[in-house]
C-alpha cells in the first residue's frame, strides 16, 4: 500500500504550445486512508520495554522495515527513525514517546501495528506510564550481554499493574558476549517467564524478528470497543504545530472520529472543532476517520498546549460520558533558576522558555527575581537528563516545610526557613525520597553499599538475581534515599565504583521528615560599584554542613572578582559562621609605569621612586 506526499511535476505552456515554466517542487497530499475495515480484531496496540542501550530504536527500526512502513537500510547503518530529538540521536537514547502505525498482512488479512515507543531512562517514567495507558501489550527486550537492568525491572512493574501482555524478547544474541541461557534464566527468576516463551533475535541484522510480528498478533489481545457507542477518546499525548497549534495523540475506545466533528474535554469542558485527522506512518498520513481500538492523531482549533490534559477523555459534544481512569501528572523532580546573561534580554529568554513548554508538558514555569542576578525563571524538570539541554544555575529539589497550622511546599532554597525560624515557626522539615533499586555484579557490593550509607541511604535490602546459575552472580540491592543525594554526582560515582557494570533506577516514594539547614555563602561586598551582597542560599542535610559550606567558600573565592579592598566570604547556619575565606584587594603597585609607555613617563615614575638612573636596554 502507497501512502504518504506525491511530488507532482507540471508545466506552464506559454504561445505556440511552447514551455515557458515548469516545475516539480510543487506536493500534492495523497488521498485521505479509509481506516473502515480495520476492526478492533484486526489492531494491535504494543509498546516496547528496555534499558538503554539494549536495542529498543533498533528492533523499533526493523518492525517498521519488514512491514514496508519505510524502506529498509543496509545493515549497520541504523538511523532509529522513531528518536526524532536532537538529544536522543547525540545520546543513543529515547526520551520523546512516539507512535507509529504498521499494517502487515497476516493469514490473509490486513492487521494494524500500532507501535507507541516508550524511553528508558529513569528520568522519562511519566512518558512510560502514559505510552501503556494506550497499549494491550508490550514487549519485553533484554540485551543477552548484559541481562535485567534496573529499569527494566521498574518499567515491567508498571506494565504488569496495568494488565498489559508481556512477550519477552531476547536481544543482541549475535554478539561474542552474548548468553542466553544464563540471561533467559535470569528472566525467568525475575520475571517469571516461562524460558520456552522467550524469543531471541538480533535487531541489529534482523534474525528473528519476524517471530516477534507474528507474536504481536498472536499473543496480544485486541482491544475492545463499539462503534454504536458514544464517542469517547484517551488523549495520551501531544505535540505542538506552529500553524496548526496543537496536535493531539489519541486512542480511541468508542465510536467514530472523523474531520469536521465537534469535540469536548471531560477535563476543561471546552469544545473543538476537528480540523485534520490521521494516523502516524510514522510521518503524518490523513485517514478518513479512526474507528474503535485505532490510534491517530487529531488536529483542532486547540492554540495552548496546557489544555491538552495528558490522560484526558474526549468525547462528541451533546454526548458527554464519563472519564476514563487516568494517571497522576508530570512531577518535577528538580528545579532550576534561569536568569539571563543581560537582563534586557529577558523578553527573549522567556518567549523561548515559553516554546520549551509547548513541545515539552512536563516542563513547570516560574518567574523569579534575583537582587542581583535580576528578572529569571524557575524550570521544574523531571531529573537532570531532562534538564541536560538548558545552561542554568545550581538545581534544587522541593522541600515540604511544615508549619503548626499548615504545609508549604519549597522549590527555591531561598524561601527555606532559617535556623532561627525552625525552632520558633517550624514544626517539621521534610525531604523527598526515593525508592532506589541497584543492580550490581556480586564483586562491587561492597562498595555499592558504601556508596549508598555515604549518602543517607535506609532500609538496604538485597537479594541474588542469578541464584543457582554460576559464579557471576549479579545482586539487585533496594534502598530509600533523599532525592538530593541522587541528583548530584551520585550517579557518577556509581559507574566509577562498580567498573561501569552497575545499573540504577528509582521510583517517588514521598517525602520524609529530615536535619535540614539552609547555609547562605555570601561576600560581604560583592558588587564593588553597587555595594550589594548576593546570598548564594544552600539546602543541606546537618551532617554535611560544615564540610558543603568549606567547599563553596573555597569555590567562591576563585570565581568572584578581586576589588580594591579585601572582600570576606563566608557561609553560616544561622548566627554560626562555618566557614570563611578573604579575598585579598589589588595592591598599590608604584612600578607599574616602568613597564609600559612614553619614555618620558618611565623617567617620571623612577624619580618619584627614587631611582636616580634608568637604563634602557
Amino acid at each position: 500500500m502507497s501512502v504518504g506526499w506525491h511530488r507532482v511535476a507540471f508545466r506552464v505552456l506559454g504561445p505556440g504550445g511552447r514551455a515557458c515554466f515548469s516545475t516539480s517542487s510543487r506536493w500534492r497530499a495523497p488521498k485521505p486512508l479509509a481506516m473502515d475495515d480495520f476492526t478492533c480484531d484486526l489492531i494491535r496496540n504494543f509498546s516496547i520495554i528496555a534499558h538503554i542501550d539494549h536495542g529498543k530504536s533498533t528492533l523499533a527500526d526493523r518492525l517498521l522495515e519488514l512491514t514496508g512502513t519505510i524502506k529498509k537500510k543496509e545493515v549497520g547503518k541504523n538511523e532509529q527513525v522513531l528518536d526524532k530529538l536532537k538529544v536522543e540521536r547525540e545520546r543513543g537514547i529515547t526520551v520523546k514517546a512516539q507512535t507509529a502505525s504498521m499494517m502487515h498482512s497476516f493469514g490473509g488479512k490486513q492487521h494494524v501495528l500500532n507501535l507507541i515507543d516508550t524511553p528508558g531512562h529513569v528520568d522519562f517514567a511519566w512518558e512510560v506510564s502514559r505510552s501503556l495507558a494506550a497499549c494491550q501489550g508490550a514487549l519485553l527486550l533484554v540485551d543477552a550481554s548484559q541481562g535485567v537492568q534496573a529499569q527494566t525491572i521498574s518499567v515491567f512493574h508498571i506494565a504488569q499493574e496495568r494488565g498489559l501482555k508481556i512477550i519477552p524478547v531476547l536481544n543482541k544474541i549475535d554478539l561474542p558476549a552474548a548468553q542466553p541461557e544464563r540471561i533467559a534464566a535470569q528472566m525467568q527468576s525475575t520475571f517469571g517467564t516461562d524460558p520456552t516463551d522467550i524469543i531471541q533475535i538480533s535487531a541489529k541484522t534482523g534474525r528473528g524478528v519476524d517471530q516477534v510480528l507474528q507474536a504481536i498478533v498472536d499473543r496480544i489481545p485486541p482491544p475492545s470497543g463499539t462503534t454504536t457507542g458514544p464517542l469517547k477518546a484517551f488523549l495520551f499525548d501531544s505535540m505542538y504545530d506552529r500553524y496548526r497549534g496543537v496536535i493531539s495523540l489519541v486512542a480511541l475506545q468508542d465510536g467514530i472520529l472523523k474531520k469536521g466533528d465537534r469535540i469536548a474535554s471531560c477535563h476543561t469542558k471546552k469544545k473543538y472543532e476537528i480540523t485534520d485527522i490521521g494516523i502516524l506512518n510514522p510521518e503524518e498520513i490523513p485517514v478518513t476517520s479512526l474507528h474503535p481500538g485505532q490510534v491517530g492523531y487529531i488536529a483542532c482549533n486547540m492554540k495552548e498546549s496546557s489544555e491538552a490534559h495528558i490522560g484526558d477523555t474526549l468525547y462528541r459534544v451533546g454526548a458527554p460520558v464519563d472519564p476514563m481512569p487516568g494517571f497522576k501528572p508530570a512531577k518535577a523532580m528538580v528545579y532550576a533558576g534561569i536568569f539571563p546573561i543581560d537582563t534586557s534580554d529577558f523578553p527573549k529568554l522567556e518567549e523561548s522558555i515559553k516554546r520549551l513548554a509547548l513541545t515539552d508538558r512536563s516542563v513547570t514555569i516560574q518567574r523569579e527575581s534575583s537582587t542581583a542576578l535580576g528578572q529569571g525563571c524557575r524550570l521544574g524538570f523531571l531529573g537532570t537528563l531532562h534538564m541536560d539541554d538548558v545552561s542554568s544555575s545550581l538545581f534544587w529539589v522541593p522541600y515540604k516545610i511544615v508549619y503548626k497550622d499548615k504545609e508549604v511546599y519549597v522549590s527555591n532554597p531561598t524561601e527555606f526557613p532559617d535556623a532561627i525560624d525552625v525552632s520558633s515557626k517550624v514544626k517539621e522539615v521534610q525531604e523527598p525520597v526515593v525508592k532506589a533499586s541497584i543492580i550490581v555484579p556480586e564483586e562491587y557490593f561492597g562498595e555499592m553499599m558504601d556508596l549508598c550509607f555515604t549518602h543517607r541511604a535506609e532500609e538496604l535490602e538485597h537479594k541474588y538475581l542469578d541464584a543457582g546459575t554460576g559464579t557471576e552472580s549479579r545482586i539487585m540491592l533496594t534502598c530509600v534515599i533523599p532525592l538530593s543525594e541522587i541528583v548530584t554526582d551520585f550517579f557518577d560515582q556509581l559507574k566509577s565504583r562498580s567498573s561501569g557494570f552497575a545499573s540504577f533506577d528509582y521510583e517517588e516514594a514521598g517525602y520524609k521528615p529530615s536535619n535540614l539547614a539552609k547555609v547562605p555563602s555570601f561576600p560581604w561586598y560583592f558588587f564593588s560599584m553597587a555595594n550589594l551582597s548576593m546570598p548564594l542560599a544552600l539546602v543541606v542535610h546537618r551532617s554535611h554542613e560544615d564540610a558543603i559550606g568549606k567547599l563553596w567558600v573555597k569555590k567562591l573565592v576563585k570565581v568572584i572578582p578581586r576589588q580594591m579592598f579585601e572582600v570576606p566570604i563566608q557561609a553560616a547556619v544561622g548566627k554560626k559562621i562555618i566557614a570563611r575565606e578573604t579575598l585579598s584587594a589589588y595592591r598599590a603597585d608604584v612600578t607599574a609605569g616602568l613597564y609600559g609607555g612614553h619614555v618620558e613617563r618611565k623617567m617620571k615614575a623612577s624619580k618619584e621612586i627614587g631611582i636616580d638612573t634608568l637604563v634602557l636596554t
